[in-house]
């Protein structure tokens, strides 16, 4: 695997500045393109099924956030919030599927321009996407793109809903082989893509895709007249804030390795080569979780156990002693200071009773002057 040079980025800079009229960009990039290059990154596999619950955790290693700030709630999972503009939360795995099914339950964002997007996206761009509207109330939309291939915008399907996007969480689903896309809204299938059927194959999606989940204003006023109007309109961020939320997110990859390589330039499925092994995604899902207090005592030896016990022991002394050395303290004091009250007693005593004396013989004449 070669380090990146400054090709790569002024290449990866132009292919960015292309893409910045679709629909996805907040979601969609690459570093480093294989089709223009051998020199890119493998793609580590995720090699396993998996589900993420974001209502118990929040992602783990195999995530990575690339934009803005992912909060978590243990009712209603992941939020991704555009509280401003410029925000653009987004999460991205560290892992690629080749081949497989990604099913996502959420709750899309409300608001003018804005977009709920669930995508899934190779480094030669090819993409299979989900995408809401925060404005649009009664649909929801499927796309796909091949090779980046933005010649054209009619891939597009808007699927009517029963239901509302915004309001409640749904299942959206993805299945994708070498020979088909399929999309699924709450387990029934709204659209299928066989492969002759994206240009003849040239389109069809068929290279490792990593996942990409985020929220984006797609009606910000910077952005073209073209995208603001597929978004619904100029977003008014004064009405915000405006929260995608994800309770849980499954993964399974239908190729087992440990990680995609790309064996040419072509960007077909068949010159993608498949290392054997376990990979990195794998070997983090399965290690085993955290030991309990217990479960760590459990595993100390009996010698362990022992040191531990005179350890403690020792500590327990040495803290009984120091409570006992402090109230024997307070003692003491406090007996010398009755000791003194005592005195002081005595004393205002005899005085008082030298004063009443001193009083009964009339020793003490009344003034006659005023003050």
């Amino acid at each position: 695997m070669s380090v990146p040079t400054i090709k790569h980025f002024f290449a990866a800079f132009a292919l960015l500045s292309t893409l910045l009229a679709r629909p996805v960009i907040a979601q969609t990039w690459t570093s480093c393109n294989p089709l223009n290059t051998t020199d890119c990154p493998t793609n580590p596999a995720l090699s396993t099924n998996h589900t993420w619950d974001f209502t118990s955790s929040s992602a783990d290693t195999t995530w990575n956030i690339t934009a803005g700030e992912i909060k978590y709630s243990k009712i209603s999972g992941a939020h991704f919030t555009i509280a401003r503009r410029g925000d653009a939360p987004t999460i991205k795995s560290d892992f690629y599927i080749f081949g497989g099914e990604l099913e996502v339950w959420m709750a899309a964002a409300t608001g003018t321009g804005v977009v709920s997007s669930i995508v899934l996206q190779s480094e030669d761009l090819d993409e299979v996407d989900w995408e809401i509207l925060g404005g649009n109330a009664t649909h929801v939309q499927s796309n796909y793109f091949g090779k980046g291939n933005t010649t054209s915008y009619d891939r597009a399907i808007w699927h009517p809903s029963s239901f509302s996007p915004q309001d409640d969480f749904h299942n959206y689903t993805t299945c994708w082989t070498k020979d088909e896309i399929e999309w699924y809204i709450d387990g029934a299938s709204v659209r299928l893509l066989k492969f002759a059927e994206a240009n003849g194959g040239k389109n069809f999606p068929q290279t490792p895709m990593n996942v990409r989940l985020g929220v984006w204003a797609g009606g910000d006023e910077d952005n073209p007249k073209d995208t603001v109007d597929w978004a619904g309109g100029e977003t008014d961020y004064g009405d915000g804030p405006f929260t995608m939320r994800i309770k849980s997110v499954r993964v399974k990859d239908y190729s087992e390795g440990k990680e995609y390589v790309y064996g040419d330039m072509t960007g077909s499925w068949e010159s993608i080569e498949i290392v054997p092994g376990n990979s990195t995604a794998l070997n983090i899902l399965n290690a085993p979780p955290p030991l309990t207090p217990s479960q760590r005592w459990n595993k100390l030896s009996p010698n362990a156990k022992i040191g531990v016990g005179s350890a403690a022991g020792v500590t327990s002394v040495a803290l009984i002693a120091l409570a006992a050395f402090y109230c024997v303290r307070q003692r003491k004091a406090g007996r010398r200071e009755r000791a003194i009250a005592d005195l002081a007693w005595e004393s205002e005593s005899k005085e008082l009773s030298a004063y009443q004396m001193q009083m009964a013989k009339g020793g003490f004449a009344v003034s006659s002057r005023p003050f």
